[in-house]
């Protein structure tokens, strides 16, 4: 198949680029593996999202926004892209199947995933009391007691944030020291809600319709306790869906996708949007703020040729 435009990944990101390039009328196809919405879609509310005032599932919410891209003309098609080659006049993408799209311009919004550690419970209260946001879920909390797990800058950080709202945060962190930096650290131990639990891993997240409890493992004596908390945020690291274009772009030593303010990549021809790129903050917001850039780049781009 031939377009002008390609956009990989139908999280916000992807569907706010496909909304914008069929307005301006641009030939673009949106190719997902799964189901349009990404995270967005498997997140349980969000209630900050600008001019939503009232918490949407996040299910309904990615389901606004496919509905209104397809108003505009957005092709979207299920594909699973595992390879991507230049040629000539663009890029040709392939999936299993080896069928091709070929394209002049493409834009990269596969999005990130949070790396999992797979202890018993995380799986089964995903959205029911495991979260990976605290930005996005902490409200959800107020007057419960919480724990975090990590030590580096976006655990303590995001601990010392859930002090907002939650009556008492616990971080579990597995040495004896931190690796947030020294101003984050600070912070974290001025706060009067904070516990750290030392030398401690986390074995299993115990509940039945809600998480009751948290079960830690001391790695200095072995002795395993439980902490009774409601929810609990992982922060073990974040990695990008960056598999099919490994090595033709630009990334950080983490993976991510480096982009000028333009959503543009070191690849001429290529953008990238939302999680899947270097930034700050990973959000609805953000991400749909980048879609829309990449796709108004993506339209000079191709006028350009």
């Amino acid at each position: 198949m031939q377009a002008d435009l390609v956009i990989l990944g139908g999280g916000p990101a992807g569907l706010t680029a496909g909304l914008y390039a069929s307005r301006a009328r641009i030939n673009v196809v949106l190719l997902e593996k799964g189901m349009p919405g990404g995270q967005m879609a498997a997140t349980e509310l969000v209630d900050n999202y600008p001019g939503q005032p009232d918490p949407i599932l996040g299910f309904e919410l990615a389901q606004r926004m496919e509905a209104q891209a397809r108003k505009f003309g957005l092709e979207i098609q299920t594909s699973d892209i595992t390879s991507i080659s230049k040629t000539d006049s663009g890029f040709a993408l392939y999936n299993e199947a080896g069928i091709a799209h070929s394209c002049n311009a493409l834009i990269l919004a596969t999005g990130a995933n949070p790396i999992k550690l797979g202890i018993p419970g995380e799986l089964e209260f995903a959205g029911r009391g495991v979260s990976y946001c605290a930005v996005c879920d902490g409200p959800f909390f107020r007057d419960v007691e919480v724990a975090v797990i990590g030590g580096g800058d976006s655990a303590v950080e995001e601990a010392v944030y859930l002090t907002r709202f939650a009556s008492k945060v616990h971080l579990i962190h597995r040495r004896d020291q931190l690796r947030a930096v020294k101003e984050i650290q600070e912070k974290a131990f001025a706060e009067t809600k904070m516990t750290i639990h030392w030398n401690s891993v986390p074995e299993a997240i115990i509940g039945e319709s809600d998480i009751k409890t948290l079960r830690i493992r001391s790695k200095l004596n072995g002795s395993v306790s439980e902490l009774p908390v409601g929810g609990v945020f992982f922060y073990v690291g974040i990695k990008p869906a960056d598999e099919t274009f490994r090595g033709i772009v630009k990334s950080d030593d983490r993976g991510f996708v480096v982009t000028d303010e333009n959503m543009a990549t070191s690849a001429l021809g290529i953008f990238a949007a939302g999680d899947v790129r270097v930034k700050v903050l990973r959000q609805i917001s953000t991400a749909v703020g980048d879609g829309a850039i990449a796709a108004y780049s993506a339209q000079h781009y191709l006028e350009s040729l």
